[in-house]
């Protein structure tokens, strides 16, 4: 980068850029942001032209709890983005800071990549983690200073987690590996980090759906090389407006429910012989269900019925978009969301009964759309967010309404990003 980089991008030579990342925002918005972070970096290091990084958050279409199992989903990156101005220091340290916008800053010594039981569930953690990955693979790692700030809702179920991940990760691609290593390379460093150092058995979707960018369908069926096939989508232009809703609550102590899940599938999976559901055979578990429900209880058994039946479904909607049939892949969504509502059971905890948000917004919607449009739970589930496809025409509306329930700016609007993580390069 230049010494006039915050003159380049207030004359309009990122514009470009921007419009791919951000779709119809406005672009001033944006320059204003981009400065901002740039002087905000400045103030802290004295680095007036450092290097800028991207990267989105993603949006879960179909999928819902299959990655980990080693299924196939259905994503997308968005247009709201964790974005970072890094710089190296001037004399060679193992030390990487992160200064994130409304949280303590991290800093970890990379000379130590071995996990650190006290960094559980911490930023420290994932930092850590990735590096090891990076690692492992042969790759190199070596200190920096970022600051970042992010549009990425925590507990939103849009990934603020895996998009900081892969974020680090192509920090550390960039900065000391010249460009090495895949977006679904940075996206597995990530999962190893949530795995491995901080603690939470997440599967790869968040991960690789914010690294590779655009609509994409993923088939775990090798989760160290998943099949990832891009896909054109465009809601806007079939007439409908793709949005999250916020019900309020967070992720932050749904840890144990979220481990519940893969779990349960898995204990169902281990009595076919398998150590997942995708390695096992449906059949085989439809004829063994009255011995798996007294070993691995009911509930194991429904959410492995979502499982098998979500996978069909994600291949059936993902023929759909190639076809172009809008209807066919929001039928998809709506049969998506009453799978996971009734199947799945992760619309609320039920450690906290009296906490339903999800399901109140998702009620609400049903109730406003009167059968146009779909909507169903979004990402991990049990608080945050509901997606929702609504007619474009009725959008403001719809944000009128929800707004009468839930906060004001609930209803946030999403557009497809098609760029991958990565460093911003000014056309």
């Amino acid at each position: 980068m230049n010494s006039n980089l915050i003159d380049d991008i207030n004359s309009g030579r990122f514009d470009s850029t921007f419009s791919t990342l951000y779709s119809r925002e406005s672009a001033e918005f944006h320059r204003e942001r981009w400065v901002g972070i740039i002087n905000t970096h400045r103030e802290r290091t004295g680095d007036s032209s450092p290097r800028l990084f991207s990267s989105p958050g993603r949006t879960e279409l179909s999928g819902n709890h299959t990655d980990h199992n080693r299924g196939r989903v259905l994503a997308a990156a968005v247009q709201l983005d964790t974005i970072a101005a890094v710089s190296t220091p001037s004399e060679k340290t193992m030390v990487a800071e992160l200064v994130s916008e409304g949280y303590p800053p991290v800093r970890v010594d990379l000379s130590n990549l071995d996990k650190v039981k006290a960094e559980e569930g911490s930023t420290d953690a994932l930092l850590r983690g990735i590096a090891a990955s990076i690692v492992r693979r042969g790759g190199k790692v070596g200190g920096f200073s970022a600051s970042t700030v992010s549009r990425v809702l925590k507990g939103s179920g849009l990934s603020s987690s895996a998009a900081l991940e892969v974020l680090v990760g192509s920090i550390f691609n960039e900065l000391f590996n010249e460009g090495r290593f895949t977006p679904v390379e940075l996206a597995i460093m990530g999962q190893e980090a949530e795995n491995e150092y901080f603690g939470k058995p997440c599967g790869l979707m968040d991960q690789t759906a914010c690294a590779v960018g655009g609509v994409v369908a993923i088939d775990f069926a090798d989760p160290k090389a998943p099949l990832v096939e891009p896909l054109k989508a465009d809601f806007a232009s079939a007439g409908y407006t793709l949005a999250v809703v916020d019900s309020g609550g967070d992720h932050a102590d749904l840890t144990p429910d979220y481990a519940s899940i893969p779990e349960e599938m898995k204990s169902v999976a281990r009595e076919l012989g398998a150590e997942v559901l995708g390695d096992a055979d449906e059949e085989t578990f439809i004829s063994n269900i009255p011995a798996i429900r007294k070993i691995s209880g009911d509930r194991a058994v429904l959410r492995a019925l979502h499982f098998y039946d979500e996978n069909r479904r994600v291949k059936e909607m993902v023929d759909a978009l190639n076809m172009n049939d809008i209807q066919t892949y929001l039928d998809g969504v709506s049969r998506s969301g009453d799978s996971s509502w009734r199947f799945l059971q992760n619309v609320f905890s039920p450690r906290h009964i009296n906490e339903q948000a999800v399901s109140l917004a998702l009620a609400l919607t049903e109730r406003f759309l009167s059968g146009e449009g779909a909507s169903r739970v979004h990402g991990g589930g049990f608080a945050g967010t509901i997606q929702v496809f609504i007619p474009t025409d009725r959008f403001k509306a719809y944000v009128s309404f929800m707004e009468g329930y839930f906060s004001k700016g609930s209803v946030v609007p999403l557009s497809v990003r098609s760029l991958p993580v990565g460093e911003l390069i000014a056309d």
